[in-house]
């Protein structure tokens, strides 16, 4: 199992290159960013000099979108990267929540992310691809390679992942829906006649590792990790939406909770005591992300390595990133890693 760092790119840029060096140090291999231009300092900035202070670390967003930028411009600048830092890369890419919603935008339909999955990708390796009617291709890419990994939870978006996507990120860390989620990608990705095993899965979710499991631990653990069940809400209330509560598309085991849900406010997106996610019950948190000492960071992980999850991404947005970050490379990876 490969294991990965995702850091919301707050200024000084300085500590994003500081941390991701701590990762690699510790035994990561993955280091991931948001990409919300109004809320977060521009990640490919950012990349290039995390590139340049690491030696093997591959970088990417988690995730960018097809709406905030035209296609051949995100082809081009990972194409630059890879030129510069050889093919160390990778592209996370979705509908667009954050960076389209605070911009007054909603997120691209999925016809449009899948066509920009493949001319993202065609681009930026060297080939031929149509955007917008136009046939392009960037002349100087050579031996360039970029796999496009799609973020989905949907039963639309997780086909789309099969049919067209190198990888699958699904953000949330439970075991029965990567079981169920999973399993809808690889079902897609074999009737469209590809290998569903060359299909990487990264489940990312907060970890924060604890000195034991008391109550007090476990509870200040978990108001660290409770808004990312306001930001996996977001995806579920726009599923619930569209095909209702009991529609048996979506497990209600990822539906239910968003019930209490009432509104949200982007300001304090993907950050500890975000005001909009007290709808978020202890369950979900428990059940979403990892938390506790590191022996049950272990036993979750490993039992997602047996639901075919390849890569364990930790967010990192809580008070106790370094840690974390140490105790992966001290007690997790040795564990779990390849």
């Amino acid at each position: 199992m490969d294991f990965g760092l995702v850091l919301q790119t707050d200024p000084p840029a300085s500590r994003v290159v500081e941390l991701m060096r701590r990762a690699e140090r510790n035994g990561f291999r993955y280091g991931w960013t948001f990409d919300s231009a109004v809320l977060w300092q521009e990640p490919f900035v950012i990349h290039s000099r995390v590139l340049e202070h690491t030696r093997q670390l591959t970088v990417g967003p988690m995730v960018t979108n097809p709406g905030t930028r035209t296609w051949e411009v995100t082809a081009s600048t990972f194409a630059t990267l890879n030129d510069m830092y050889g093919n160390r890369t990778v592209c996370g890419i979705g509908r667009g929540d954050s960076a389209m919603r605070v911009a007054g935008r909603e997120p691209v339909t999925l016809a449009r992310l899948g066509e920009a999955v493949t001319a993202i990708r065609d681009l930026a390796e060297g080939r031929e691809a149509v955007v917008d009617g136009q046939p392009l291709r960037l002349p100087w890419v050579r031996d360039g390679r970029l796999p496009v990994w799609m973020a989905a939870y949907g039963p639309k978006a997780l086909a789309l992942a099969g049919r067209k996507a190198d990888g699958f990120i699904l953000q949330l860390a439970d075991p029965y829906l990567t079981e169920w989620m999973v399993g809808a990608v690889r079902e897609t990705a074999a009737a469209a006649g590809r290998d569903p095993a060359g299909l990487a899965v990264c489940v990312a979710a907060p970890a924060y590792v604890t000195a034991d499991d008391s109550p007090e631990a476990l509870a200040h653990a978990r108001e660290q990790c409770r808004w990312f069940g306001g930001m996996v809400g977001n995806h579920v209330a726009d599923l619930v939406a569209r095909y209702g509560e009991h529609s048996g598309l979506v497990p209600e085991a990822l539906t239910a909770y968003v019930k209490e849900r009432r509104g949200y406010d982007y300001r304090h997106h993907g950050r500890p005591g975000n005001p909009s996610t007290a709808f978020v019950p202890d369950e979900i948190v428990d059940r979403f992300c990892l938390i506790g000492p590191p022996a049950a960071h272990v036993a979750r992980l490993r039992a997602l390595r047996a639901l075919g999850v390849d890569q364990f991404a930790l967010y990192g947005m809580h008070d106790a990133k370094e840690a974390a970050i140490d105790a992966y490379g001290s007690e997790v990876i040795p564990a779990l890693g390849t």
